[in-house]
């Protein structure tokens, strides 16, 4: 593309991203980092995982994306005695008559909710990790094996996913490969003293909140795109390279050059090669949005806690001395050369 062309489709990402931001806003209070992070993973196609308390608006956040943009939406909600065919779909008797009024059967697949572009998981910890698995094959391949016969989902495609952190009843830790497939992991919080009297004013009175689609599946794939063409310097890219390697502590799969003493200390394992993707990804995004026409350390910097918090595994020294991922990771950004040296 020319530089006129490209100005223009820069201009058209930020118009649409803040427009379906706004149409967000209408509904959710508060919140800005976590709309703003979870519309970065839908402009570069990557998955999300909130975590927070019940009661915080993380479903509401998922719903109210999905009513922003005109894409087919479908939720499961996660239980112990969910299925993977709840999910995925199963093969089915189909049965008709002809013409003549001879009766035929058949199989024929019936689709299960996964096969939607926005899918709200809600709950997923709540489901036996054999139902998890499900969408493992879904969200790295975008497609779903049932039998012998491979189905593609439709495109885009975003699984979007909701835990308690707090309740451990009846609830089954993701494993490290699907965790590892979430683009970024999102901690919602409480909102101020404004805010809640914001949330108590909107939810009891007579009037709701109307959210209308301002993006439609071709845009978005553009939009998609353009990050993608987004240049990023040779330093950068080292940054980033250098900061997925520091969450790898000394030790025998790694020489751990890179790693702080924190990291070696209390992390077991560090994040995979998808960090890094997800860092360049997620950095494109955040330039295009500053209206900068490449990535910029600090847009590394800013997306370090999302894209690393889940993927980094700490051992039991960390759990008793109560650190947790974020800390570790905060630790690399704040001591992380920025030159290489």
């Amino acid at each position: 593309m020319s530089a006129d062309q490209v100005a223009i489709a820069t201009e058209g990402f930020r118009t649409d991203f803040e427009a379906v931001r706004e149409q967000v806003s209408k509904a959710v209070v508060g919140q800005r980092d976590a709309i703003e992070q979870t519309l970065v993973c839908l402009f570069v196609g990557g998955h999300a995982l909130l975590e927070g308390v019940p009661g915080i608006g993380k479903t509401l956040l998922v719903r109210s994306i999905a009513e922003a943009v005109d894409l087919k939406f479908g939720r499961v909600q996660f239980t112990p005695d969910l299925m993977p065919a709840d999910i995925t779909g199963t093969t089915v008797i189909d049965e008709h008559e002809d013409e003549q009024g001879r009766t035929t059967r058949g199989f024929r697949f019936q689709p299960g909710p996964v096969f939607s572009q926005i899918l709200l998981a809600d709950e997923i910890n709540r489901a036996t990790p054999k139902t998890q698995s499900a969408l493992l094959e879904a969200m790295q391949e975008q497609s779903v094996t049932v039998g012998t016969t491979t189905h593609s989902l439709p495109s885009p495609f975003f699984v979007l996913a909701t835990q308690n952190p707090v309740e451990q009843e009846g609830t089954y830790p993701l494993p490290e490969a699907q965790l590892d497939r979430f683009f970024f992991k999102l901690k919602v919080g409480y909102g101020t003293r404004e805010e809640l009297a914001e949330i108590v004013v909107r939810t009891t009175g007579a009037n709701h909140a109307t959210i209308s689609p301002v993006l439609n599946a071709e845009r978005l794939i553009s939009h998609q795109q353009l990050v993608r063409q987004v240049p990023v310097a040779e330093h950068v890219r080292d940054y980033a390279i250098r900061c997925v390697l520091a969450t790898h502590p000394k030790g025998m799969l790694s020489s751990g050059e890179f790693a702080t003493p924190m990291v070696n200390q209390f992390v077991a394992l560090g994040a995979s090669p998808r960090a890094a993707q997800a860092l360049m990804l997620a950095g494109k995004c955040h330039a295009l949005l500053d209206g900068r026409a490449s990535v910029a350390i600090e847009d590394i910097q800013k997306v370090a806690l999302p894209a690393l918090r889940h993927r980094v595994l700490l051992n039991f020294e960390a759990s008793a001395e109560q650190i947790d991922t974020d800390a570790v990771v905060q630790n690399i950004v704040d001591t992380l050369s920025r030159d290489g040296g």
